[in-house]
């Protein structure tokens, strides 16, 4: 819900005792996030209040709290401009309004800031060195994050899988931004204190040089790249250049060479952030924004090239092949469906693989040839065989009797019932030959 500067000062009362309001008037701030108010009291003093519109706005106040809180007096005034302090807070419902002192010097926009002496751009380098020269036990002791450049690629890496999930962003990008992000070599950089939202609506300016620093709700330990994305989103190079000189000659490390171009790529992928922030909020309004900022970069990307935002170059798409399809004649068949790689680790390439459900745009299709199914075992049929072949064994004849003792069987006699005897005295003597007997009846001499 938004809120009126009136009511503002209203809430200031509660939040500061004694203090009383004699004009108020709005103030610039992210209006995303916040509502603020600039007051002036009955005794000539001046404050600001910010109003957070969501939890998550009022949870960035509330370390911002901490974060004011932990720059003691003795690293306060080694900085080369003044910080707010808080003069009270008041919670409505579950979100908190702070009120703090104000400070000399007014905001400028961009364009004014650009169009500015040399001085004022050399100022503004030195404050921004002065930030990243802050010491990290500052961030660590106040339980802030703190990334390492893989910890910090990889988490840009996942916010740009989330954000191609919303199918509103151009595929080319998507494209653009995921190869400057697996490019190893951009993200070799120094960790230090960052501010984290540094725009020209948080830099109080009088005259020549830069008086407060305020908005400290994302301060961490990450690259410093971030504070310069604003500089270079206004596509003045000498504005960035005599910065970047003011910069390099206050910092006592010496700033890598891929500063801007990390710089650059931050100021781009920040319009994809707003359009997740806008859809998480339900904010149509704010999504057809960010939809149109979208489109409006991509064509100018397409039209003049866009700034430089990796050191390797980008592959060039493949005219005539657009991302998911299969040249004509390739003799490859067409999927019915691609499954959708929604839920799965990233293994390097899932962003180009998320874009019209198939591979990716600037890399040669992939014919896909059917192979014919041969059988694993060749089958023969055989005939079929017996398994024991049994051959009939023929009678043995009978030897000639001689003319002692041996008489010759009568023709025709019966031998059953003999051989059954015989056989039977065969099998108690163990006789186990198969050879066919022949019984013979001897002749009792008759």
């Amino acid at each position: 819900m938004r809120r009126k500067p009136i009511e503002l000062a209203a809430v200031a009362t509660a939040a500061v005792p004694g203090l009383t309001p004699t004009a108020v008037s709005s103030a610039p701030d992210d209006p995303a996030d916040f509502d603020s108010a600039l007051l002036l009291d009955s005794e000539g003093k001046r404050w600001r209040v910010r109003s957070p519109r969501h939890a998550e706005a009022s949870a960035r106040l509330e370390t911002e709290f901490l974060v004011l809180r932990a720059f003691a007096p003795a690293i306060r005034a080694e900085l080369p401009f003044l910080m707010p302090t808080v003069a009270g807070s008041v919670r409505l419902g579950t979100l908190s309004t702070f009120v703090y002192s104000h400070l000399a010097g007014s905001t400028r926009s961009v364009e004014d800031l650009t169009a500015g002496p040399a001085p004022l751009a050399r100022e503004i380098g030195v404050a921004l060195a002065a930030i990243h020269d802050l010491p990290r036990t500052l961030v660590s002791n106040a339980d802030l994050p703190s990334y390492t450049p893989n910890e910090f690629r990889q988490r840009r890496l996942n916010e740009l899988d989330q954000a191609a999930t919303t199918g509103k962003i151009p595929s080319a990008l998507l494209l653009r931004w995921e190869h400057a992000m697996e490019d190893v070599s951009l993200w070799r950089f120094n960790p230090c204190v960052v501010h984290g939202d540094l725009h020209e609506d948080n830099l109080l300016v009088e005259g020549q040089r830069v008086t407060a620093v305020t908005g400290w709700t994302d301060l961490r330990i990450g690259d410093p790249a971030d504070d310069f994305a604003w500089l270079v989103a206004s596509n003045e190079q000498d504005f960035v250049d005599a910065v970047l000189a003011g910069y390099t000659a206050s910092r006592r490390d010496t700033p890598d060479a891929h500063l801007l171009r990390r710089a650059a790529l931050s100021a781009e992928f920040a319009l994809a952030q707003y359009l997740v922030k806008g859809i998480a909020a339900g904010d149509a309004e704010m999504v057809a924004e960010a939809e149109g900022m979208l489109e409006t970069l991509a064509a100018d990307i397409a039209e003049h090239g866009g700034q430089p935002i990796s050191v390797e170059p980008q592959p060039p798409t493949q005219p005539g092949h657009a991302a998911g399809t299969v040249p004509a004649g390739s003799g490859a068949s067409t999927p019915a469906a691609t499954p959708s790689l929604e839920g799965q680790s990233r293994t390097g390439s899932s962003t180009q693989n998320s874009l019209d459900g198939g591979p990716a745009a600037g890399m040669p299709a992939v014919t896909v040839v059917p192979v014919p199914v041969q059988p694993s075992v060749s089958a023969v049929p055989l005939p079929a065989q017996a398994a024991v072949h049994v051959t009939k064994i023929p009678a043995t004849p009978a030897a000639a009797a001689t003319d002692h003792d041996v008489p010759v069987a009568e023709q025709g006699s019966d031998t059953s019932a003999t051989a059954g005897t015989d056989q039977a005295a065969g099998r108690a003597g163990d006789d186990t030959s198969t050879a066919a007997l022949s019984v013979i009846k001897a002749n009792n001499g008759r």
